[in-house]
């Protein structure tokens, strides 16, 4: 009789998670790798290559190693003051992942007028950055401005699908009118 009662009790346990519907990670946490600049270097003219020359690349390891520093500030201690700080610092603050990262941490900070600014620049720098889309996104529906939201998740759908965890995360906050990021 016991072992009649662990076998169904374990059979409906099993059939539990048979039948529970899938947990998707909406919230998935950006990667610490910044993506490759948006404009190609060889289309410069050759007086531009050197200046950017002199600073760090995406490929240079000191580079590397502070944009993961400053990523570790904002997704792990939620320093924002520190991060944004830590991001100037690199001087790649024109390539869209640093701006967009800085826009973050401002808009974290309270101050959404220089979080527009960064994100401007983000998307200045690379028009398609998903990530930017979204967080800027975020960033219109904490400021109520649900029309514009829908465009970034519009513009979102176009670049990365509905699937994307930048799609779920704006559709999400659209539809409770709450950001985790």
């Amino acid at each position: 009789m016991n072992s009649t009662i662990k076998q169904i009790s374990l059979a409906f346990l099993l059939s539990a998670f048979v039948t529970a519907p899938s947990i998707s990670l909406v919230q998935a946490a950006p990667s610490d790798t910044p993506s490759p600049p948006a404009s190609d270097t060889k289309s410069q003219p050759k007086d531009k290559k050197k200046k950017d020359d002199r600073k760090s690349s995406i490929d240079s390891p000191a580079f590397l190693q502070g944009y993961r520093a400053a990523y570790a500030t904002i997704y792990e201690r939620s320093q924002y003051a520190a991060a944004i700080e830590q991001f100037k610092a690199l001087g790649q603050d024109d390539r869209a992942d640093v701006a967009n990262l800085i826009g973050y941490s401002y808009r974290k900070l309270g101050n959404y007028e220089l979080a527009s600014v960064w994100y401007e620049r983000a998307l200045k720098a690379d028009p398609n950055h998903v990530r930017t889309w979204q967080y800027y996104g975020l960033w219109q529906v904490e400021q109520g401005n649900r029309e514009q939201a829908k465009h970034h998740l519009a513009r979102i759908e176009a670049l990365a699908g509905r699937d994307s965890a930048e799609y779920q995360s704006l559709a999400s906050a659209l539809t409770t009118g709450r950001t985790s990021y």
